[in-house]
């Protein structure tokens, strides 16, 4: 998979970087952490330039912001309440559960718009506080504003490592391979863990919340 998204980002570019930031919002095993540092290690290798680098950051900040606005429609739509519902019944294979849903409601209930900037960072909340900034009516423009600056420092740190990388291929090509394909691995399995234990999850979480009420 690491061969298949690096072969999109070469053809496609900063388009297709931004693809693959919009996708990670909707499918888990597609994450930012190896996205964006091999959108920055492919722009080192052909092009060698900053300016490369910055059209890889504008393709990953734009990709990952419209997934926000897709989370964020959906609160504005549907509510906390009927996400949670959706989670409980159809959640399996985003591995989304009615507890992550309580999580990222919580997390905007405590820090608001901080929330909508910080969570940009935070794996789990990073995909789904955008719920709760919908639900609430949070305004589009501040929304927006939050989220393109949470999410620029993010896969800026992310696309500059890898380019970074990019500058040592020499020293790191026989290893880089097998690392990004063991961190895959590693990303795989615990989705098809949190697939595979989905249900348990959601009777804990309904156990706790029940103990806590």
């Amino acid at each position: 998979m690491v061969d298949w998204m690096q072969a999109v980002i070469e053809a496609a570019g900063a388009a297709g970087v931004a693809a693959l930031m919009f996708l990670e919002n909707l499918f888990p095993p597609i994450p930012s952490e190896l996205v964006m540092p091999l959108s920055g290690y492919v722009a080192h290798l052909h092009e060698g330039g900053v300016v490369s680098l910055l059209w890889m950051i504008l393709g990953g900040v734009l990709g990952s912001t419209a997934g926000a606005l897709l989370w964020y429609w959906i609160g504005l739509r549907i509510g906390t309440e009927s996400l949670q519902r959706f989670a409980r019944r159809h959640g399996r294979w985003l591995t989304l559960t009615p507890g992550d849903v309580r999580k990222a409601d919580a997390w905007f209930d405590r820090w608001g718009g901080w929330a909508v900037l910080l969570g940009r960072m935070v794996p789990t909340v990073r995909t789904f506080v955008s719920v709760p900034a919908g639900v609430s009516g949070m305004r589009l423009r501040p929304f927006l504003a939050l989220t393109v600056a949470g999410t620029t420092v993010w896969v800026s740190a992310l696309a500059g490592a890898g380019w970074a990388l990019g500058a040592e291929y020499d020293a790191v090509s026989a290893w880089l391979d097998p690392v990004a394909t063991a961190v895959l691995v590693a990303i795989a399995a615990i989705y098809l863990y949190r697939v595979a234990t989905f249900r348990r999850t959601v009777r804990r979480q309904d156990a706790a919340r029940g103990a806590d009420g």
